[in-house]
């Protein structure tokens, strides 16, 4: 998933990669409404599912506009909306109220779970119980909050290592429904983590359109940090040996 925009050329080259495109926090709000919308329908024509940031959203609610917002977004041609609490306090009822708006409006709700100010993180299994609470109300995804420094958030300490025993805790909550979690990392340490942890199809978050064919190639074992263990396990396994001369065909 990436985060911002990019050339159409760019969306070209890469809407293999990309399942969904997110303008962060409010930046459609200062794309022309005409520029918007062919942006938008070019995404769509890769497959790629849109949405505006929660901030926007939390902005929205604030002012006593959701409706409004949802029919807007469904105007503009946004696919799905993310609904997210990282700045405001938003009530279970509230929450609820809010994925059942977006489905009136033909919206696909994707919400995030956690705070962005650091000194307010939730803990593990507070995460893992309201993206679960998520998922009952309707949400199709539930993204793990990291914001783009991907450190003291979420499931990532303050030099943003992963806190592998805050993913454990999370996925034996959630079960076989783990799988509609997207886990925002946008450190390459995060991803790599993420990707040996759950496989190269794992559901990752804030990407930034310029590193999504690194990330690809991280996936695939086609950089350091997948492909030393790959190699590694061949050789331990015997179906690589490093010093076997290749047979000439």
């Amino acid at each position: 998933m990436a985060p911002s925009s990019a050339p159409r050329s760019s969306t070209a080259a890469l809407g293999d990669c990309i399942d969904h495109w997110k303008l962060t926090f409010g930046t459609s709000a200062f794309v022309s409404a005409n520029v918007l919308r062919r942006k938008l329908v070019q995404l769509a024509a890769h497959g790629i599912i849109t949405y505006p940031g929660g901030t926007l959203l939390e902005v929205a609610l604030v002012e006593g506009t959701c409706r409004p917002f949802m029919q807007r977004a469904h105007e503009l041609g946004f696919g799905a909306v993310e609904i997210s609490d990282g700045t405001i306090p938003l009530p279970p009822h509230r929450r609820r109220k809010v994925i059942a708006c977006a489905l009136d409006f033909g919206l696909t709700p994707i919400t995030e779970v956690g705070k962005k100010d650091p000194a307010q993180q939730l803990t593990a299994a507070e995460l893992a119980e309201q993206a679960l609470q998520d998922l009952d109300w309707g949400a199709a995804w539930v993204i793990i909050e990291a914001r783009e420094s991907g450190k003291g958030i979420g499931i990532y300490d303050d030099q943003g290592a992963v806190r592998t025993e805050a993913v454990a805790a999370i996925c034996e909550r959630l079960g076989a429904r783990a799988d509609r979690l997207i886990w925002e990392a946008p450190l390459k340490n995060q991803q790599a983590y993420l990707i040996q942890h759950f496989g190269p199809n794992v559901n990752l978050g804030n990407i930034p359109p310029s590193e999504v064919l690194a990330l690809e190639a991280l996936r695939v074992g086609l950089r350091f940090e997948t492909f030393a263990q790959v190699a590694a396990e061949l050789q331990r396994s015997g179906r690589w040996d490093p010093a076997a001369v290749e047979a000439l065909y």
